[in-house]
């Protein structure tokens, strides 16, 4: 039987070097030669483009996990190179309390830089792949971006969260262990999410709240708080004399235990601050460090009304007749 010699396709004379020719050479076969693009070339490109994707997560994710870390080789806190740039208003007051915030803070602001590290390089591969199929990237990028839109409609309170959330990590505004106001509760931190902040108030009640519905925040615990103390007296206290007083007592109370450590600058008796129908009140002020303030203020009161008391000054009115009526066996206010 007589065999004809096949003739090489096209594509082997077009290119010498190309995938086609290679085939041929290989397996003299005129369809693998043929389709050795399909067969061959796409899907090492692909492979290539996923490989690449794949290499390049995984070494900005390692970068990100390196610029995040909070803790240094021999175990001990520090501050994360990716903090560094940013203001922090963490307390020193709070303590070991600080090493939980900076890691929450940036253990949070790291993932959201690795969900959107994983969105664009996987986006750009899977684009890439579809480039390499051939397919048609119009309609569909123009389809991508309508379901875009009408996802962002109806999920526009969940994007406002998470963009308040981000900003309000990038900006420190509060951390873990700071007391705020939110508006509608006021308590301390326990966690700061992208989404809810936690928080816990003074009767153990756990608030959540949405950071997209946070209008404005009072925080308790940056740079320095001011401990007042507002003291009811009667009508006919000498006031040049109570005030010197005050500010004797709070001078000493300033110096000892357990208010010494917290006090930043010198009280300050602002001298009178209200006359009542009962009597007048005189306002004592103290900066300190943040948090401290309700702490210096029940000690605080605490030494001014046992030296008031010492000294004999009368309290205000409805007191010295409650008192007097209360020595008499009477009952009643007046």
């Amino acid at each position: 039987m007589t065999q004809f010699p096949t003739q090489p396709p096209a594509c082997v004379e077009e290119s010498a070097g190309s995938w086609c020719a290679q085939v041929w050479r290989a397996t003299g076969n005129e369809w693998l030669a043929t389709s050795a693009d399909w067969l061959v070339a796409k899907p090492l490109r692909i492979s290539l483009i996923v490989l690449g994707a794949v290499l390049i997560r995984l070494i900005v994710r390692r970068i990100i996990d390196r610029l995040t870390r909070t803790e240094d080789t021999n175990g001990n806190g520090r501050l994360p190179a990716l903090l560094k740039p940013m203001r922090e208003h963490a307390p020193e007051v709070l303590g070991p309390v600080v090493l939980e915030r900076r890691r929450q803070r940036a253990r949070t602001i790291g993932s959201v830089l690795k969900s959107l590290t994983s969105f664009v390089v996987f986006g750009l591969a899977f684009v890439l792949v579809l480039g390499e199929l051939g397919i048609n990237l119009a309609p569909i990028l123009a389809s991508a971006g309508i379901v875009g839109v009408a996802v962002g409609f109806g999920a526009q309170n969940l994007v406002r969260d998470f963009l308040s959330g981000i900003f309000m990590m990038l900006e420190d505004q509060y951390g873990v262990g700071d007391v705020v106001d939110v508006g509608e509760a006021v308590g301390t931190i326990e966690s700061v999410g992208l989404r809810i902040t936690t928080l816990r108030d003074l009767n153990g009640t756990v608030w959540y709240v949405r950071n997209g519905e946070v209008l404005r925040v009072g925080n308790f615990s940056q740079g320095y708080a001011v401990a007042l103390v507002d003291i009811p007296v009667g009508y006919n206290v000498d006031v040049p004399k109570t005030t010197e007083l005050l500010q004797q007592v709070a001078e000493q109370a300033s110096a000892r235990e357990p208010i010494a450590p917290d006090v930043m600058e010198p009280p300050e008796v602002l001298g009178v601050e209200t006359v009542t129908a009962e009597g007048i009140q005189f306002r004592v002020t103290m900066k300190v460090r943040p948090g401290r303030q309700w702490a210096v203020q029940r000690a605080l009161r605490a030494e001014i009304m046992r030296a008031l008391e010492r000294e004999g000054v009368e309290p205000p009115l409805g007191r010295f007749f409650t008192s007097a009526q209360a020595r008499n066996g009477e009952t009643g206010t007046v």
